[in-house]
């Protein structure tokens, strides 16, 4: 516990979906010094913004968690903003964290950078064998490039940096907008809505339609066991190597939906 007693620590994306529960987790720690940047404040694509959040902020280590993300629909129409703005938030932060010499800089990455037809489970080190899948591909090498930077900071400079790869989070606090939300979320409005507009045309059964024919499956994680993984790998990871954050268990995006609901499938 008294790893964080005096550690300044930074968590960008701190008043997000999971950086609330990593902040909360940090406090429950004895954190005393936690700094939460906000985008109105610090534009984190932006240098000066990152600069200066550096010199009030002066952290021993920082946390990485901001990101710009989105489901399927949001991905396909603004693909070149979720590559820029991941990129030069990731690039940038990391830069700046190794001028100044922090301690450590946990950088969380996402398992949409791993390859289309990954085996499953996910390995490690079937990272680089192959390209990702195209919806999301922007985003998943934008901060795919946390890892590249990461381990050629560690060779260069000797900067301790570690990157994780969370599974898909779920959970209290997450955000079901149409245009933003991942697969839980966005099923549980769905689900709602459907109920609230009673029967369907075609059905004594409301209907919920939903991307693809639901075969896919996904590995999916409560966010507060991520918030607990993620402070941990702080605490007790130093090495070069990605590491998955998961639970070890597939199941397709059809079994997610309720056994007795009319579905389209697109």
């Amino acid at each position: 516990m008294g790893f964080w007693d005096e550690r300044r620590v930074t968590v960008t994306g701190g008043a997000g979906f999971l950086g609330s529960y990593v902040v909360e987790r940090l406090r429950e720690r004895g954190c005393r010094e936690v700094f939460v940047p906000r985008s109105r404040d610090y534009d984190l694509v932006e240098g000066t913004a990152v600069r200066r959040l550096f010199n009030d902020a002066r952290p021993d280590l920082v946390i990485h968690l901001a990101a710009r993300v989105g489901g399927i629909g949001a991905n396909r129409a603004t693909p070149g903003a979720f590559f820029y703005e991941n990129l030069m938030m990731g690039a940038q932060l990391m830069e700046e964290a190794r001028q100044r010499e922090v301690e450590k800089f946990v950088a969380v990455g996402t398992v949409c950078a791993y390859p289309k037809f990954t085996p499953v489970p996910f390995r490690e080190e079937d990272l680089w064998d192959g390209y990702p899948e195209e919806t999301n591909a922007p985003y998943g090498l934008a901060k795919k490039m946390l890892l590249v930077q990461a381990q050629a900071y560690r060779q260069q400079y000797g900067f301790n940096g570690i990157v994780l790869l969370p599974a898909n989070l779920y959970g209290p606090g997450d955000h079901a907008d149409p245009e933003r939300s991942h697969v839980i979320p966005a099923l549980i409005r769905k689900f709602l809505e459907a109920r609230q507009r009673g029967t369907g045309e075609r059905s004594t059964v409301p209907t919920v339609t939903i991307w693809g024919d639901g075969s896919p499956t996904r590995e999916f994680l409560y966010v507060e066991d991520a918030a607990e993984a993620i402070l941990l790998a702080a605490e007790r990871y130093d090495g070069p190597d990605p590491v998955n954050v998961g639970s070890g268990m597939e199941i397709s995006i059809k079994d997610l939906g309720p056994r007795h609901r009319a579905i389209d499938w697109l």
